[in-house]
């Protein structure tokens, strides 16, 4: 048996569900907790689910964090990058060095085969500036101990502020594909993704004293600077109209950006991809999305897929309340989706297609589309699974493929809607 596979024998063991276990765990906490973090054990909230369930790992993250020095992608340099010190660059996954050239160039493609030999140096310093941070804020959420904002607001001047160090609002040299020159494509623009949980840390960060008037107007202003970007460049509207993932993915970025700019404008454009292009567009009436099915790694592209449009769909909550239950023409809807890739969550064996060609054996992991999911539409069964899935994949190649690593921020965002009643309280 796969170490992550997760069979309907072990759902069962979990007798309690994951409401009431959560519950109970409030009411014995009643008396330490502190003001405002695990406030009722008679209505517990979606925040207060999560902060049940990830108390320890935040902290436990959050206090590693505290000794870790900045991150900038001005620490590393590839040779093969046109731009300059504080431009973002990245290789595209699946290109390879040709081995009938001398040199290699240009690369080919193998489709679902990343390269090992890739820089991706950037992307790690990204990706581990998201972790620390969306760590520290969860933290401070759960404590409102000062050093964790303070450690948090230092590693955000860093990357997004200080002039020698920040990173530029844009991803001109994003994904290259060496010896090939495509200007106008924005395949690149994903690697951004792993911002999209910044936003919603320095969200939380307001009200501490770290997150000074000067550092915040800087963090907006960066965002902002790179909303533009994306919503205007040949790149940006090249990975918005595709009909696969990378858009999901786009529009995720665009309206967890925007969180911090407020631009009414882009909001309904996040709205109109998300139940027109997304939902209508590329799922199918039995909830799947074909596009991502017939690549060589079905199984973990329709995990990512989903995730995305669960976190999208949360972030558009606020304003449109019926985005879960929203369907179109023979019953596309979110639910639906959920539905149909529920039970390979629960057991990888049943997955009517072939194994993926990489990082198989490793999923599934702590997929947020059972939460958010589970939470919009009051089901307990995928609130269960969720918690008895592993959180945090230490493998490149999976954690390439999760973006939001402290659901806390989310379910605390003043932009996530009120959970309905559950139907199994």
């Amino acid at each position: 048996m796969n170490r992550l596979l997760v069979t309907p024998l072990i759902i069962a063991a979990a007798a309690v569900s994951f409401l009431a276990l959560a519950r109970a765990a409030v009411a014995q906490s009643a008396e330490t907790a502190n003001p405002g973090e695990l406030s009722s054990a008679k209505a517990l909230s979606p925040r207060e689910m999560v902060a049940v369930q990830d108390r320890e790992r935040i902290l436990k993250a959050a206090d590693a964090a505290l000794a870790l020095k900045p991150f900038s992608i001005a620490d590393h340099r590839s040779a093969l990058s046109e731009g300059g010190p504080n431009d973002f660059f990245s290789m595209s996954d699946y290109f390879w060095p040709d081995p009938s050239k001398p040199d290699g160039k240009p690369y080919i493609q193998l489709d679902g085969q990343s390269y090992p030999g890739n820089f991706n140096e950037h992307r790690l310093a990204l990706m581990a500036m998201r972790d620390a941070t969306a760590a520290l804020a969860a933290a401070f959420q759960l404590t409102h101990d000062e050093r964790y904002a303070a450690k948090a607001a230092e590693l955000l001047r860093v990357f997004f502020v200080d002039p020698a160090t920040r990173m530029n609002p844009a991803l001109e040299y994003a994904q290259v594909m060496v010896g090939t020159s495509a200007p106008k494509r924005g395949i690149g623009l994903i690697d951004t993704l792993h911002l999209i949980e910044v936003p919603m840390a320095i969200l939380a960060l307001e009200g501490s004293a770290s997150l000074t008037p000067e550092l915040e107007s800087g963090l907006k202003q960066w965002f902002k600077d790179y909303l533009t970007w994306l919503t205007t460049s040949p790149r940006g509207k090249d990975e918005g109209s595709r009909t696969n993932n990378h858009a999901v993915a786009y529009w995720l970025q665009v309206a967890a950006f925007n969180q911090l700019v407020g631009d009414e404008t882009l909001h309904a454009d996040c709205l109109r991809q998300f139940k027109y292009a997304f939902v209508l567009g590329q799922m199918a009436p039995d909830g799947s999305f074909p596009n991502e099915l017939h690549r060589t790694k079905p199984y973990a592209y329709s995990i990512f897929q989903l995730d995305n449009l669960a976190t999208l769909g949360l972030l558009l909550a606020k304003k449109e309340k019926d985005l879960w239950t929203f369907e179109g023409p023979e019953g596309r809807s979110m639910r639906k989706a959920l539905e149909y890739l529920f039970p390979y969550l629960a057991d990888k064996s049943k997955w009517p297609l072939k194994p993926d060609v990489q990082a198989w054996d490793d999923w599934p992991v702590r997929q947020v589309s059972l939460l958010f999911g589970g939470v919009a539409l009051g089901e307990d069964k995928y609130l269960e699974l969720w918690r008895t899935l592993k959180p945090d994949p230490a493998l490149f190649e999976m954690r390439r493929n999760n973006a939001v690593t402290q659901p806390l921020l989310w379910m605390a965002s003043r932009n996530s809607a009120p959970s309905p009643a559950s139907s199994n309280p």
